[in-house]
C-alpha cells in the first residue's frame, strides 16, 4: 500500500497501514492547489476517504474538529461521512467515502431542488449552536483584509486605495456565530439518489451564518435568482444584515483575488476582480 501512496509522509503512511492495513486506492481526488492529499480507499470491503495535510497544511485539525463536535445533524441522517480515524499531529484522517455526483458541473448545479435541499441541511446546522462574541470575528475579518490588501496582488492601486480606505474604517460589533461549513457551494456538495449530501470540512469555524451565504451569492446565485429562492426557502430565512453583509462581502472579493494569486489559480483570480469590481460599485 505504501508504494500507492507516497504523496503521504512517512508518518501518515505509517498510521494508514495500520489504521486499513489492506487499502487499495481507487482515486485521487486532490485538487493540486494545495498541499492536501484526498484519497479514495477500497478496505475492508468498504470505501473510504483519506485525507493528509502537508508541512504547510491549516485545515484538517478543522476538518477533524468539525467531525468531532459538529457533523452529527447531518451524520445522523446520512448526508455527511463519518470519521473513523483521526489523528492531528500528522494531519491525517479517514472517513468513509460518501456516495453520489459531485454537483458542480452537472445539472443539478442548475436545479432549484438542489438548492432547496442545501439551504435545508445548512439551516439544520447553523442551529445547533450560537454564540454572541465580542467583536472578535468582526476585528479579524478587517484584520485579514488589511493583510490580503498589503500582499502580493494584481488588484489595481487605485482599488486598493480606496478598499484600504473604507476596511481602516471598519467598526468591531459584537457577531452571532454558529457553526459554518466555510466553503459552501455546489462543489463541496454530493447527489445520490436525488438526496444532496456534504463533503469537505477543512474551513469549518465558528462564524456568522451569513457567511456561507457568500460564495453562492458570489457565483450561483448572480445568474439565476430562482436558485436564490429555493436556496432560502430552504433555509427558512436571510441572515443577511446590510451593513455586516457589505463588510463580508468586501473580505471575501479581496481575499479571493489574493488568495487566487497566490496559488495561481487565474479563473478563480478572475472571479475575485470581479468581485471587487461590484463591491466597489456598492461603497
Amino acid at each position: 500500500m505504501i508504494a500507492d501512496l507516497n504523496q503521504l509522509s512517512s508518518r501518515q503512511s505509517q498510521l494508514l497501514s495500520q489504521w486499513l492495513p489492506d487499502a487499495e486506492v481507487v482515486k485521487d481526488h486532490s485538487w493540486g492547489l494545495v498541499g492536501t492529499t484526498v484519497l479514495e480507499l477500497r478496505a475492508r470491503g468498504g470505501s473510504y476517504i483519506a485525507k493528509a495535510g502537508d508541512d504547510r497544511d491549516v485545515h484538517l485539525a478543522r476538518e477533524i474538529a468539525a467531525h468531532r463536535q459538529w457533523l452529527g445533524p447531518w451524520t445522523s441522517i446520512g448526508r455527511a461521512p463519518s470519521l473513523v480515524h483521526a489523528d492531528e499531529e500528522a494531519k491525517l484522517l479517514v472517513t468513509t467515502f460518501q456516495p453520489g455526483e459531485l454537483v458542480q458541473g452537472t445539472e443539478y448545479e442548475h436545479s432549484a431542488d438542489t438548492y432547496r435541499q442545501a439551504g435545508e441541511l445548512l439551516a439544520r446546522f447553523h442551529a445547533q449552536l450560537a454564540v454572541t462574541d465580542g467583536g472578535e470575528f468582526e476585528t479579524r475579518q478587517k484584520d485579514e483584509t488589511l493583510a490580503w490588501l498589503s500582499a502580493p496582488h494584481r488588484i489595481a492601486p487605485d482599488r486598493v486605495a480606496r478598499l484600504t480606505e473604507v476596511v481602516d474604517g471598519w467598526p468591531a460589533p459584537p457577531s452571532v456565530t454558529v457553526p459554518t461549513h466555510g466553503d459552501w457551494g455546489p462543489r463541496n456538495w454530493v447527489v445520490h439518489d436525488d438526496r444532496v449530501s456534504i463533503i469537505d470540512f477543512g474551513r469549518a469555524d465558528r462564524r456568522p451564518a451569513a457567511t456561507d451565504f457568500a460564495r453562492l451569492t458570489a457565483r450561483q446565485f448572480r445568474t439565476a435568482p430562482a436558485l436564490e429562492e429555493a436556496f432560502l426557502a430552504g433555509y427558512g430565512n436571510d441572515p443577511r444584515e446590510p451593513a455586516a453583509w457589505l463588510r463580508l462581502k468586501i473580505r471575501e472579493a479581496v481575499g479571493t483575488a489574493a488568495w487566487a494569486y497566490k496559488v495561481g489559480d487565474e479563473e478563480f483570480e478572475q472571479q475575485g476582480h470581479r468581485m471587487i469590481a461590484e463591491v466597489i460599485r456598492d461603497l
